[in-house]
């Protein structure tokens, strides 16, 4: 978010990282200050592993956040927020293990979890947000200093770490006021409009200009075809045997999917157009015997291609050898390093004529943004672990200058999916979700499935979105 002159008004932070002081101005009726506020973790081995930025994953470490909030007249609510501690994407490194990059995020959930329940002025959990994060990155820094990193915690890092604090304070809102958190960005419950945040473009506006009062009843599924993922019974070495599918087209069956995610290496130009080949003849073949006509493709390299020119090497060696598996691409991911700055010269404008090229990973607040759109980029990957409010806020700005928009999860699962669905399902033009839990950590959703039977049990390819109308994010009953 945009630094303001509100944010002038930080207190120093302690050692033990102190709440951060601000001055509020008008306040309403409407605003909460959190009471109680407690985390934990949760661990959990996938059935098979997932490869993304050159590395393996088979783990994830969830972090639980319980929030309690109240109104100056007393009245209170909880909230719930959850997110997979996703240190292999937030925080990449060749020379940390997994282990230590997971331990930063670790205590740096014990400093902001103590800059949170520090925080006591009343607000809406937008200013909340705003107040707490530069606390929050200070906090990282000092982080990053203590345990002697070979680097510092990045901001996506931070922000990853911070999300479910965030989601537990919009949910409780919700909550407290009985309705639906995604109908709580409006001027009756805001004190500022999105000039405050975003910029003077958006003088008068507020974010329920750019997010839907009632989700969408049903969205495409998203299913990822993994770099090490089998595509058919030949690519298998060893069964996982669990009962799951384990091919592509059992997937394609058992779910009904008509969206496929590829992920692809960006080292190896032929090898990532035969990927995208033989996905697409699999699935081809296997919809054709279903019956189905259309489904589409998105391309992920998680930064991993070398420069533009692989990238539209790439797609036209595609569009010249199988057109229609070209037609079929809806985006283009991340295709580049994360770090635009550094990479100025390396501009999207040709690659985006071809087909949309979104970032994910280099998006970490309004600059940013700004900057990929000036390089080429046309359009912004949205993800609920970068904070509900980061997210609807760069939805508003994406929108704004009509960039592409699509939301992807971090293999969320149980909670951390229903926040990211119903981020999706109320953004304007988001055209599907994922959902790669099922695939990879199916034990992390169970008990789920009895509350979401239609997100988190698929047979026609859709997640039903419209259960997530509840009051608060509808992560719990």
């Amino acid at each position: 978010m945009q630094h303001t002159s509100r944010r002038s008004f930080l207190g120093a932070l302690s050692a033990a990282a102190a709440a951060p002081a601000l001055l509020l101005g008008a306040t309403r009726a409407t605003d909460i200050r959190i009471e109680e506020l407690s985390h934990s973790f949760e661990d959990f081995l996938y059935r098979t592993p997932i490869k993304f930025g050159g590395t393996e994953v088979n783990k994830v470490t969830l972090l639980n956040v319980n929030v309690t909030v109240r109104t100056r007249a007393g009245k209170t609510a909880k909230g719930f927020g959850s997110m997979p501690l996703g240190n292999v994407w937030s925080f990449p490194s060749k020379t940390m293990p997994y282990e230590k990059t997971l331990q930063a995020m670790k205590d740096l959930s014990e400093r902001i979890a103590a800059i949170t329940r520090g925080y006591k002025e009343y607000a809406h959990p937008v200013d909340i947000d705003e107040a707490v994060e530069p606390a929050w990155l200070t906090a990282a820094a000092e982080v990053s200093k203590k345990l002697a990193l070979d680097a510092p915690i990045p901001k996506l890092c931070t922000l990853c770490t911070g999300s479910p604090f965030d989601a537990a304070i919009h949910d409780a809102f919700g909550k407290l006021h009985n309705r639906s958190t995604y109908q709580t960005y409006g001027s009756d419950l805001m004190t500022h409009d999105l000039s405050h945040y975003i910029g003077a473009e958006f003088k008068g506006e507020y974010l329920d200009k750019y997010v839907l009062k009632q989700p969408r009843p049903q969205m495409p599924l998203y299913h990822l075809v993994g770099a090490v993922d089998p595509i058919t019974e030949s690519d298998i070495v060893k069964k996982v045997g669990d009962g799951l599918p384990e091919t592509l087209p059992e997937w394609i069956r058992y779910n009904g999917i008509t969206h496929i995610k590829i992920k692809l290496n960006g080292e190896d130009r032929k090898w990532d157009t035969d990927r995208i080949l033989r996905v697409d003849s699999t699935t081809t073949e296997t919809q054709t015997k279903l019956g189905v006509k259309d489904w589409k493709y998105s391309l992920d390299f998680n930064e991993k291609c070398p420069n533009v020119d692989y990238l539209i090497g790439m797609l036209n060696d595609v569009k010249v050898k199988v057109p229609d598996a070209f037609r079929r691409i809806q985006y283009v991911e991340q295709p580049t390093k994360r770090d635009l700055k550094a990479d100025r010269a390396n501009v999207m404008h040709a690659a985006a004529k071809l087909k949309p090229v979104v970032i994910d990973e280099s998006l970490t607040d309004k600059e940013m943004l700004m900057l990929a759109r000036e390089m080429g980029y046309s359009g912004t990957a949205l993800k609920a672990c970068k904070g509900q409010a980061q997210a609807l806020l760069m939805a508003a700005v994406a929108q704004k200058y009509n960039m592409f928009l699509c939301v992807q999860d971090l293999t969320c699962p149980g909670a951390s999916l229903i926040h990211s669905a119903g981020l999706a399902a109320h953004v304007p033009g988001v055209a599907a979700i994922e959902a790669n839990a099922r695939q990879y950590v199916p034990v992390a959703n169970k008990g789920w499935e009895k509350k979401f039977p239609g997100i988190f049990t698929v047979k026609d390819g859709y997640l039903k979105t419209g259960v997530l109308s509840g009051p608060g994010l509808s992560a719990v009953a």
